[in-house]
């Protein structure tokens, strides 16, 4: 891991962005609540703020971090058709919350897919992406 003991604690905030594509039919069923597995948009939101808190387990060299906020969004969008999904994490700390929003999003997204596998083999996640960073000695970043 990298060393950041010298480095001052700052307020630091991440999004991150991603979707699932769905055919109309698994969004209908997601809407209605008819999963067989249950409420799919809160399960996957859980699952969301879970890997969050969770991330310095799963990826190797992250920093274990208190996060002071974690928000996932997920906006059903009949246009896509499916979910898209946004998570916002917020810490103060010597790092960056940037991987624990992309694991979120990536997680509530899986969650997602896992939770309607039985009934579409088509379903895909697509373009899980940094889309703002805030605090921290490298400064402020929006690639929105």
């Amino acid at each position: 891991m990298v060393d950041v003991g010298d480095k001052p604690i700052s307020h630091r905030i991440a999004r991150a962005k991603g979707q699932i594509i769905l055919l109309k039919e698994t969004l209908e069923m997601i809407k209605k609540g008819i999963s067989k597995k249950g409420d799919v948009l809160t399960v996957a939101k859980i699952a969301g703020i879970q890997a969050a808190k969770k991330t310095s387990e799963l990826i190797p060299l992250c920093h274990p971090l208190i996060l002071n906020k974690i928000d996932i969004d997920l906006t059903i969008d009949d246009d896509l058709p499916g979910v898209y999904i946004e998570a916002s994490v917020v810490t103060d700390g010597k790092t960056g919350v940037e991987m624990e929003a992309l694991t979120a999003v990536s997680v509530a997204a899986l969650t997602i897919y896992d939770m309607i596998k039985a009934v579409e083999k088509s379903a895909h996640i697509e373009n899980i992406r940094l889309v703002e960073k805030r605090g921290g000695m490298s400064g402020d970043v929006v690639n929105e």
